[in-house]
């Protein structure tokens, strides 16, 4: 038997939530959380960010690996735009990779354009080949999926040139392995991040199939890596761990945009357990280990706060009520008015 209270505690060492990473924790800890985001509505256009994670300013940080092609940008999960180290290209466009089965006259047209006079940027293809930007957008994005051409976002500009992908990555092998290869590496990192993780978890993040997540972890559970443990898994050497293990949960609160790692993941349950009528869910509330709340409103050009809804005890949700306004206001802006809390007008 495994106390759940370890997990957690183990979950958020690992996280970095309970001791922030210096720079080499930190490039192990995003290599193991791919695709990197950026922070949901407030950071756009800006680098990814494993919010709350570093001892040092990770936005710029990840601004200087972008810059030097350190991180580079593709569609992966569910087509969504994302950022990996290079290293990894092979692992995820196998993965990931779309085949372009069926291209559409436009598709051919551009991918043509590219192979024939690139790397070129939007306005240019528009000037050669008379579509509209509408046009063009759609079928880059389709052809960046198959990974038959390359977005060079080195900095935050929109002037952004597309390549050939064999141009940027003569070395990636779009074949280096199966579709259930790269899952099974995925999903080892992915299940030492969580430590006691479910199919759904890993189905929420990743956008794949059930079935085909299922048969991935049935393999690592055959090779005796991954064990079962209260109807999800762990790696087979973290239940060896978890007896022995004293670390406590930490104490804290965050607020956690919608682009994170753990929110990601947690997906599907936490817009499930926190239903609203409003517009938007803004955040979710992480305290001392596990989801607790969701900040509800209405995403304008800044966040605005609504209401903050907890499944906390009355008494928790008081005394803790000064350090959970500090936290929303740490993500949304200390200028942004808070309207409610537990639905009681500030």
């Amino acid at each position: 038997m495994v106390n759940q209270n370890k997990i957690i505690a183990l979950r958020m060492e690992r996280q970095h939530l309970t001791r922030k990473a210096n720079e080499t924790e930190y490039m192990d800890l995003y290599r193991d959380t791919q695709p990197g985001q950026n922070v949901y509505w407030n950071g756009f256009g800006d680098p990814p960010s494993l919010t709350y994670r570093a001892d040092f300013n990770d936005i710029e940080f990840n601004r200087e690996r972008q810059r030097t092609h350190a991180l580079i940008k593709g569609r992966f999960t569910g087509g969504n735009l994302g950022w990996i180290i290079p290293e990894d290209m092979e692992l995820f466009a196998c993965l990931f990779r779309k085949p372009l089965d069926k291209p559409t006259d436009r598709q051919l047209a551009l991918l043509e354009l590219i192979e024939r006079e690139g790397p070129l940027n939007i306005k240019q293809m528009k000037e050669s080949t008379g579509m509209l930007v509408k046009e063009i957008t759609p079928s880059l994005h389709r052809l960046q999926e198959a990974f038959l051409i390359y977005e060079d976002q080195y900095d935050g500009e929109w002037d952004r040139g597309w390549y050939k992908f064999p141009e940027m990555f003569p070395d990636v092998d779009l074949t280096k392995y199966s579709r259930i290869e790269s899952l099974k590496i995925l999903l080892h990192r992915f299940a030492y991040c969580h430590v006691l993780f479910d199919v759904d978890m890993a189905k929420s993040f990743y956008k794949l199939s059930g079935k085909e997540i299922k048969a991935a972890i049935e393999s690592l559970v055959t090779e005796d890596i991954f064990t079962k443990l209260d109807g999800g898994y762990m790696l087979k050497s973290d239940f060896e761990i978890l007896q022995t293990y004293s670390g406590e949960i930490p104490k804290f609160v965050h607020a956690m945009h919608r682009n994170d790692f753990l929110v990601k993941s947690n997906e599907h349950k936490l817009k499930e357990k926190y239903t609203h009528l409003y517009p938007d869910t803004l955040y979710y509330m992480l305290i001392d280990g596990e989801f607790r709340g969701a900040v509800v409103g209405k995403f304008r050009y800044t966040p605005e706060v609504e209401d903050i809804i907890l499944d906390l005890t009355d008494d928790k949700a008081t005394a803790k009520k000064d350090e959970i306004l500090q936290a929303v206001h740490g993500l949304c802006g200390s200028s942004n008015k808070i309207k409610r809390y537990q639905g009681v007008e500030l």
